[in-house]
């Protein structure tokens, strides 16, 4: 499997990851029978809850760009070391993305959120060139 595959696979469980973190903390600030329930009503959640919940969200985000590049990569053959390293980058830039956002660290999460996704720009402008 290409370096790029391996990332996004990676990319993939630790989203899975991020969502268990989401949901702990959630759980903590509204209990159990909220989250199981039919959240009819959108109770207050910590900051800290908040900020993970979004912070998931924008990797769902983030992740549709990785999976384009990664799918323009593979099927046009461009796969480089250039390509490598920007997949690897865009996952450690997600790996720091979650306490840069829980902990509120400005600007660095926006940094860091920029850093991941000039990442995978740059792999789909290497698939393209």
């Amino acid at each position: 499997m290409s370096p790029e595959l391996n990332v996004l696979a990676l990319a993939a469980l630790f989203q899975a990851i991020q969502i268990g973190l989401a949901g702990a903390a959630l759980n903590r600030d509204v209990g159990l029978d909220w989250n199981t329930g039919p959240r009819d009503r959108q109770p207050d959640f910590s900051p800290l809850t908040g900020r993970l919940r979004r912070a998931v969200d924008n990797h769902f985000e983030a992740l549709c760009f990785l999976t384009i590049a990664v799918l323009l990569v593979e099927t046009t053959g461009q796969n480089s070391a250039l390509t490598a390293i920007c997949a690897w980058l865009y996952l450690l830039a997600r790996l720091l993305y979650i306490p840069a956002y829980a902990f509120g660290w400005t600007p660095w999460r926006t940094v860091i959120w920029a850093a991941g996704f000039a990442a995978t720009l740059l792999m789909i402008l290497a698939a393209l060139f």
